[in-house]
């Protein structure tokens, strides 16, 4: 079932694409088998991460044939959120499914995921319970990250690394992923307040092509997992840590020169060849350097939400007066007040 282009529809299928030429005829055709008995009309949209086999080819040739497909092909290789990301800002779904080509995720979960939106949450994320995958460079690495995760952003998960998600339109045009962060979709989205909900879903076995993951990827998660929780905690207020490690390195350095000259003026010791007062000096100098960073942070953090007119607040509904909720809009772009950081 095809509309005409530009229009909303019921839902938008992403998958990033990487040399998967044998595995993209079988899962257009999954595809269309699960969703086609909804009777909604739907697309799905295959982002080409630069592949260097056929995939491209492969991708055109079921485009011609196949009305839903749309097929995004990037210049080189972007990785894998990149794609995601592409997938997202080309989607025209009210309802946005993410997926990986590879035949390991199921589209026959696709119904049971919609059907938990339809009950109130904003976004499900797969839970590959039965894993098949092979244990030492791929199941263990990921149950120690998730259990990190899980740790770090109190989003408490047993996958982040399923790529299959479901999610609200509004969930969708909130996100903006970069590096490795399509592993943190749903700590990314719990900051705007969403209902979020794990189910276990089919994970099948790879039947074409070799993985395109190592244990290499873990050392990337490790380092955007400390972004993520730096902008969960404090991408309004980077003064606050960077502000209070500059007050504490620079009141110790000032103690500790303190204590210097308090011994050369009672005591009559010699202090100038003493490491103790090239630390006192090095604390006071990186407490002044911490807190002119924690300033430039501010300044940086108030220029990205004001630049993009980006409120520090989300809201869910607003009940009241028609009236009042139809001057809201208006008020906000006519406003001069900037957003509370």
């Amino acid at each position: 079932m095809s509309t005409a282009a530009g229009a909303p529809i019921a839902l938008s299928v992403i998958a990033p694409v990487y040399n998967e030429e044998e595995s993209l005829p079988h899962f257009v055709r999954e595809i269309t088998e699960a969703i086609a008995p909804l009777g909604i009309p739907y697309e799905i949209i295959l982002v080409d991460d630069g592949s260097k086999d056929r995939s491209l080819a492969v991708m055109t040739d079921l485009a011609s044939r196949v009305p839903e497909l749309v097929v995004v092909s990037f210049r080189r290789n972007f990785g894998q959120t990149a794609a995601l990301q592409a997938g997202l800002d080309y989607s025209r779904g009210q309802r946005v499914v993410l997926m990986d080509a590879d035949l390991q995720n199921d589209p026959a979960d696709i119904p049971r995921m919609l059907q938990k939106l339809d009950e109130g949450f904003d976004l499900v994320a797969g839970w590959r319970k039965d894993r098949k995958d092979a244990f030492i460079n791929r199941r263990l690495p990921s149950m120690i990250a998730n259990r990190l995760i899980s740790m770090t952003t109190k989003v408490s998960l047993h996958d982040y690394g399923c790529t299959l998600k479901a999610m609200t339109r509004e969930v969708a045009k909130e996100l903006r992923l970069y590096g490795e962060m399509h592993r943190f979709i749903p700590a990314v989205a719990n900051w705007v307040g969403v209902r979020i909900v794990e189910l276990p879903v089919n994970h099948r076995a790879r039947q074409f092509g070799t993985t395109k993951y190592g244990i290499g990827r873990t050392i990337r998660v490790v380092l955007d997992l400390i972004t993520v929780r730096f902008m969960q905690t404090y991408l309004v207020r980077p003064m606050q840590v960077f502000g209070l490690a500059g007050i504490a390195s620079g009141t110790l350095g000032f103690l500790v020169c303190l204590f210097l000259v308090f011994e050369k003026l009672f005591f009559a010791e010699d202090i100038g060849n003493r490491p103790l007062l090239l630390l006192g000096i090095l604390l006071i100098v990186v407490g002044v350097q911490l807190l002119s960073l924690g300033l430039v942070a501010d300044v940086v953090s108030r220029t990205y939400h004001e630049s993009q007119n980006k409120p520090p607040y989300y809201v869910r509904t607003v009940i009241g007066s028609s009236a009042a909720t139809e001057q809201l809009e208006p008020l906000r772009a006519q406003s001069t007040l900037r957003p509370i950081a």
